[in-house]
């Protein structure tokens, strides 16, 4: 029986198979950009939402795949072009497959960027726009998912991709991290070097520039434990 994680998973696998994220992918076939992203499949109350059958057809189409690829993406043993499954960069973290677990807030990167997103505690704001996406084993009770838009931050995560960030993981040199600053801004960067005076961090694309942030400047700091890709 075909599941809800192997249906999504082979729409993961069919958009990057053509080097697509699946905003692309669904923009390729003529849909809305957020058909196929990790926020639309669930549904509010948490209950699993499946691809419609004429997504998967225009998303086929429009990539010149046929059934037969299809269903051989179903495959959860691996890809039928002989590459490695690419690895999640955080390991012993779980990948949602729309079974059980809990809520965590969403938003947009764009969105947590502006003023209110977050409490002076750095959490989801409650008064903020925030939306929610169901994750399955988040110990972490104030963990939260930010949907990255734009492609500021490809290929290391492309437009429609979400991160779980979790306040309460421990943050260990060579993380990538989501750092708030004391000026607003909300960064995703590459955690080089903390000391008790200020935080080292790189970009996550070239030319990886590096920025010494004070840290009386740094509002909070957290890991991001997992990634849609």
């Amino acid at each position: 029986m075909l599941t809800h994680g192997q249906i999504w998973r082979a729409v993961d696998r069919l958009a990057e198979r053509h080097g697509l994220s699946t905003s692309g992918l669904a923009k390729r076939a003529g849909l809305d950009p957020t058909t196929f992203n990790r926020s639309k499949r669930v549904t509010g109350d948490g209950r699993p939402r499946w691809p419609s059958t004429e997504s998967i057809a225009k998303a086929l189409s429009a990539t010149g795949a046929g059934v037969e690829d299809f269903v051989a993406l179903l495959d959860p043993a691996g890809r039928p072009d002989g590459f490695a499954e690419r690895p999640t960069p955080m390991v012993g973290v779980l990948a949602p497959d729309g079974a059980g677990g809990r809520s965590i807030p969403l938003l947009g990167l764009a969105q947590a960027n502006r003023s209110g997103a977050f409490d002076t505690a750095g959490r989801p704001a409650s008064g903020a726009a925030w939306d929610e996406i169901v994750f399955p084993d988040v110990e972490d009770a104030h963990a939260f998912a930010l949907e990255i838009s734009g492609a500021a931050l490809a290929p290391v995560y492309r437009d429609g991709d979400v991160v779980v960030v979790s306040p309460a993981a421990a943050v260990r040199r060579g993380d990538r991290v989501v750092v708030k600053t004391g000026d607003g801004a909300l960064l995703v960067r590459e955690l080089l070097r903390r000391t008790a005076r200020q935080v080292e961090l790189r970009a996550l694309v070239p030319p990886h520039e590096a920025r010494q942030v004070p840290v009386k400047d740094v509002v909070f700091l957290a890991r991001i434990v997992w990634a849609s890709q």
